[in-house]
Formats: structure tokens, sequence, C-alpha cells
């Protein structure tokens, strides 16, 4: 099976440029030429953007995604590395949810101290002059 970038994109569902970014970074191998100098993919390049994909929709790293990929491209190696990986990826998704719920407990705050006066009296503008002068 061989397939061009679009199909390759298709098949995938990774934008084009998505794929040449991949490329210019190392994350997907440089490609086949054809005869008329077109990029020729097969199916280790399908498998290999939809584990980039889903590692991205993971949240983790470039970086990280490299990692994991070399360890991939490895399989007799330890899987120690794969797990640390995870771990901090969690670490952070869970700081993330921490952050996010700091948030929605403070617009909560704001939205029930709703005023139907002038500007000058809105809660909501009071609550945001108050945080931008900690």
């Amino acid at each position: 099976m061989t397939l061009s970038i679009g199909q390759l994109a298709t098949a995938s569902d990774v934008k084009v440029p998505t794929i040449r970014f991949y490329e210019q970074i190392g994350l997907l191998p440089a490609p086949i030429r054809a005869a008329n100098d077109r990029r020729v993919y097969d199916a280790t390049a399908v498998r290999r953007l939809a584990f980039i994909r889903h590692a991205r929709q993971l949240g983790f790293s470039v970086e990280a995604i490299r990692n994991l990929l070399d360890l991939s491209d490895n399989p007799e190696r330890p899987c120690g590395e794969a797990n640390a990986l995870a771990v901090h990826q969690l670490e952070d998704v869970e700081a993330k949810i921490a952050q996010l719920e700091t948030l929605r407990d403070e617009l909560r705050r704001m939205v029930a101290a709703t005023c139907d006066g002038r500007a000058a009296d809105c809660r909501v503008i009071e609550a945001l002059a108050l945080t931008t002068e900690t």
C-alpha cells in the first residue's frame, strides 16, 4: 500500500501541514519520493501518525513523544521511561485540572454576585479589578 500525503492525511486524520512539520522535526521519517518527486507513504506512516496524534491528544510534549517513539522503535528496551513520561504527564494534567477548578470557582462567585445596575457597581468588574491589583 502506498499513499500520497493527502491520502495519508485522510487515513491518519492529521492535516498535511502537520505531517510536513512532523517530518521537519523528525517525528516522522522523511518519506520515499516517487519518480515525480512526490512523497510516498506506507501503512507504517499511518500507524506512526496515529501514535503521534493520540499522544498529542493526551497532551504529551513533542520531546516526550520523541522519547516514546524511540521506545516504540526499540521494543527490547525497558518501559520504565515510558511509565515515567506517563506519570509526569498525569501530574501535569492533574495540576491543570486543579487550576481549572479554581478558575471555575472564581467565575461562579463572580456570576453569583450579579448586578442589574451601572457598570460602576458591577460585581464582575469589581472582582476583576481586585484580582489585577494583587
